[in-house]
């Protein structure tokens, strides 16, 4: 078989489908432009009723009678006889014809009869006049055609506009290309050599032919939105020596059928004329969704078309050769199954969130044109982000920025950047004085139980700091940040993170004797975690190794009503219901024995967070008479893999308002990169 490029067959074109009909006021110009033309015919002629027409008698008998007051000859068209034309003495023009040519007889004769001015021309008016009588009177017409053109030309770029036949939308950068390289996305580095790869592939197809491998179709670049995806596209663009087009997935949709098939023809087909080249296809998950199987009560004809299309000019009858699809996206479980098989996207570069590492260089990127304080120290500031994105670390930076302007300075320091966290995570600092005295001691005892759990569980993440200074939602925080990049949770880390949740209404429960709402957003996240012990990570004994996952988005999060698709019987769920609230009950057991057991520590730090409302994380260290944790080695935990813990493994645990019946839960304000 032949692999030599080709131009593909032009294929069929789509039908158009019917404009609109015109406005009925259209069909008026016409009998209006008539009845203008017939106006102007009946009004000209009045326009030159001043113009008196003699004839040759009529002339000589005026002239005797003194009415002439100039004379100006002019030849006629015919060329034998002569126009005379002046002003009577009456003030009104005249005109009249004179037999051949004028003598100086005649001239003698109107000068003896009180002719005061007589002239010559050599060219007559009379030509110009009509032109301009003629075009006047055709005005109406003229300008009923112009209208009715530029009516048409509308309705057909209005037409071309709806239904972009033949056009696709692809931004081509061929000389002139962005001005991002790879060397201003930081970390990453096994992607940006996968992608290296392809252009040097595009760039020296030789040296790849003679070992006889084939260049990739396609690359799926697949990860959580703010990883940079099409910031590592723009690179390519940037760094490629060849054309690079780029597309977004929903500008081939329209709401005609056979439009989207028209652009991806197109927009292969003028890839083809500039081969080799790279296409990239910015959110392909709005074409490239799963087709709708046989029965199927709701299709897209027209998204399934364009998938169609491009399924075939990615790896149709026609081979093409020196062409690289590439594509973003971050719901690959819609992809339909016929676009990643190979041949179609031949590789898939997961993105996920950047390291600790990573995060460092990323925010080294984003403060390259800011000044920092010499207390910054992006490292430290990069193990205060775990779970941050791209995305996030270049809005922390510019947060931090804000801040520095909003004090008058020009010099970022290590608090902006803390600030700028907070404002991120949990909204905007409020003042202390929003709380009434006993919520404010109330917020402390609750802030108080969480960092003396966390400070006394094992396998808790260390305490980084305690406020009771309102932000956002939440009415206060205690914030925990993990001193290595976990991948794996172990059962002891989830059960200390369960007692650490609960430790604020733990400490309620001891020192007030009554819980509050405070504790929603503390509960809700603890019977997540829960439930996912349970049902997806098989730590309950009693329902043993099974595991029934919730489902939805691998980067998105959520998923449908669990309700509505449970794959498990009512028994299993009442199970399931049982292991959950007994897991939260010996949680917060551990919790109050804790508490109980140290309520001195309890008490000192409540005083200590009333007196200065936010307490660092060594001070909490301190009053539980412990060494601040500053290494931990790695623990081996076995268990699955926990894919979408960053939520449930969030380490702020807020105080939230409870108002009108709806819980506010305060926003994670640590969080692990899994």
């Amino acid at each position: 078989m032949s692999k030599q490029p080709s131009s593909p067959p032009p294929g069929d074109k789509p039908a158009p489908t019917a404009p609109p009909p015109p406005p009925a006021w259209r069909h008026w110009l016409w009998p209006i432009g008539l009845v203008a033309v017939v106006a102007l015919y009946l009004f000209l002629p009045r326009i030159s009723t001043g113009t008196v027409t003699l004839n040759y008698t009529q002339f000589i008998t005026r002239a005797s009678q003194h009415e002439l007051k100039d004379v100006t000859f002019s030849s006629s068209s015919n060329g034998s006889n002569t126009v005379a034309s002046g002003t009577l003495t009456s003030g009104k023009p005249y005109t009249t014809v004179i037999p051949g040519a004028p003598t100086t007889q005649l001239a003698n004769q109107l000068k003896a009869d009180g002719v005061k001015s007589i002239t010559a021309s050599a060219t007559s008016p009379g030509l110009s006049t009509e032109l301009l009588y003629w075009l006047i009177l055709l005005a109406p017409l003229i300008f009923v055609f112009w209208l009715f053109r530029r009516m048409s030309r509308g309705a057909a770029g209005a037409l071309q506009g709806t239904l972009g036949v033949g056009r696709s939308r692809a931004k081509v950068f061929d000389a002139e290309r962005p001005s991002t390289k790879f060397s201003d996305v930081a970390g990453y580095t096994g992607a940006k050599e996968e992608i290296s790869e392809i252009i040097d592939f595009l760039r020296n197809p030789g040296r790849y032919q003679r070992a006889g491998a084939m260049a990739p179709r396609g690359v799926l670049m697949i990860g959580p939105p703010g990883t940079g995806k099409t910031l590592l596209a723009r690179a390519v663009a940037g760094e490629a020596s060849v054309p690079f087009f780029s597309v977004t997935g929903s500008s081939f949709v329209e709401m005609f059928v056979g439009v989207g098939a028209a652009r991806v023809r197109d927009l292969f087909s003028e890839a083809r004329k500039r081969s080799p080249a790279i296409i990239f296809v910015d959110e392909v998950d709005a074409i490239g969704q799963r087709r709708a199987g046989s029965g199927a009560v709701v299709a897209n004809d027209e998204r399934e078309q364009t998938l169609n299309q491009l399924l075939a000019e990615m790896d149709g009858f026609d081979m093409t050769q020196g062409i690289v699809v590439l594509a973003a996206t971050n719901r690959p479980e819609v992809l339909d199954p016929a676009l990643l098989r190979p041949g179609r996207f031949d590789r898939q570069i997961t993105i996920p969130l950047p390291t600790l590492d990573e995060r460092a260089a990323i925010l080294a990127v984003h403060c390259r044109d800011k000044k920092l304080a010499p207390d910054v120290d992006l490292r430290v500031v990069a193990r205060g982000t775990p779970g941050f994105s791209g995305a996030d670390l270049a809005n922390l930076a510019n947060e931090a920025a804000i801040f520095a302007v909003r004090s008058n300075r020009d010099v970022l320091t290590a608090a902006d950047f803390e600030d700028a966290r907070d404002r991120i995570l949990l909204g905007r600092r409020e003042g202390s004085n929003v709380l009434l005295p006993e919520e404010k001691h109330a917020v402390a005892i609750h802030e108080a139980g969480h960092a003396i759990v966390a400070a006394l569980s094992k396998h808790a993440d260390p305490v980084a700091k305690v406020t009771i200074l309102p932000a956002g939602q939440a009415l206060g925080a205690t914030q925990q940040l993990p001193l290595i990049e976990r991948h794996l949770y172990g059962e002891d880390y989830l059960h200390d993170s369960l007692a650490v949740r609960l430790g604020g209404r733990a400490a309620e429960l001891v020192e007030l004797g009554q819980g509050s709402t405070g504790a929603a957003n503390d509960l809700s996240t603890a019977t997540d975690i829960a439930t996912r012990m349970v049902r997806e990570f098989g730590l309950s004994a009693t329902l043993g190794p099974v595991g029934y996952p919730q489902g939805g988005s691998v980067f998105l999060g959520g998923g449908g009503n669990g309700f509505s698709s449970r794959p498990f019987a009512e028994s299993t769920q009442a199970a399931i219901d049982a292991e959950v609230s007994r897991l939260l009950r010996e949680a917060e057991q551990t919790a109050i024995d804790l508490i109980r057991s140290h309520k001195d520590m309890l008490d000192e730090l409540v005083e200590l967070l009333l007196e200065h409302e936010t307490v660092d994380g060594a001070a909490v260290y301190r009053i539980a008479h412990l060494p601040v944790p500053e290494h931990r080695p790695e623990e081996v935990a076995i268990g699955p893999r926990a894919k979408a813990l960053r939520a449930e493994t969030a380490s702020t645990h807020a105080e939230s308002a409870h108002f009108a019946g709806t819980e506010l839960a305060d926003t994670p304000a640590a969080a692990d990169p899994e």
